[in-house]
């Protein structure tokens, strides 16, 4: 079917009504060879991430299609962890989370992870504060006025975000922890500034499906699968120094185990 469409401003818009292209003859919904072919246009870096995508209105006016056309295809796109919601656009192309294996048969933070897997590791604060807490003191077996150090951080590899974890450290064992800014390794600012060598944890990892905020971090249009690590990490001495829960996105993680008989 021809595309008809005034000439349009939109360079990205420009780009869709050059390259896209919409065929009768075959039994495929158009909304699906819309997808297809935006995706290849990420794909091979035509889209890139932060584009944004044209409204559903301008897009279906442009290709003579209903916004449901549009909508679906969007929603499709959306599913796929290739764009994010985006106001007064249809979207906005997100970078693709790289696609991790890492090994769990030793103790180690999520940046020395990133690194041995060739990736750059970053940290976006996104709560940081001193607080008591009841639950949390009962998990380190502490009165329930100790004080704790709350990190709440999204954790990116390669600039594409993979984890949300909410972390607590006992300020008790690591006093020199309420100077620190969130940003980095925790296990490297316990070693260097804290004098605290982590020895070993306990950790579980659980199937679970995105929150509000999880979605929102991973650009999720609806709840998605992720794994949910839940660690405590503790010193030499078998004093608990972290409680953290992470929730990891289910695209992006391959966890492998290496088992003997």
């Amino acid at each position: 079917m021809p595309l008809q469409a005034p000439a349009p401003a939109d360079p990205v818009l420009e780009l869709l009504l050059s390259r896209l292209r919409l065929h009768d003859t075959v039994t495929t919904p158009y909304y699906i060879q819309l997808q297809r072919q935006i995706q290849a246009l990420i794909d091979g870096g035509d889209l890139r991430p932060g584009h944004g995508l044209p409204s559903e209105r301008v897009l279906a006016q442009a290709l003579n299609l209903s916004r449901t056309t549009i909508k679906r295809c969007y929603d499709a796109l959306r599913d796929a962890q290739a764009v994010a919601s985006s106001q007064g656009r249809g979207g906005t192309v997100v970078k693709a989370a790289p696609r991790v294996s890492p090994a769990m048969q030793r103790l180690k933070g999520f940046t020395e992870e990133m690194r041995e897997l060739g990736l750059e590791p970053s940290a976006r604060v996104l709560e940081r504060a001193v607080v008591q807490d009841r639950m949390v003191a009962s998990i380190f077996g502490r009165p329930s006025n100790a004080e704790f150090l709350k990190l709440v951080r999204v954790r990116l590899a390669d600039d594409a975000p993979m984890s949300r974890e909410v972390a607590w450290y006992d300020l008790a064992v690591a006093p020199a922890l309420a100077a620190w800014d969130g940003k980095g390794s925790a296990y490297a600012y316990l070693r260097e500034h804290c004098g605290i060598e982590l020895a070993w944890a306990d950790q579980s990892v659980e199937a679970v499906l995105s929150s509000p905020q999880e979605g929102e971090v991973f650009g999720f249009s609806q709840p998605g699968p992720c794994l949910l690590l839940k660690r405590r990490s503790h010193s030499v001495h078998n004093t608990l120094v972290e409680y953290v829960e992470g929730t990891f996105r289910g695209d992006a993680y391959v966890y492998r185990l290496k088992l003997r008989s």
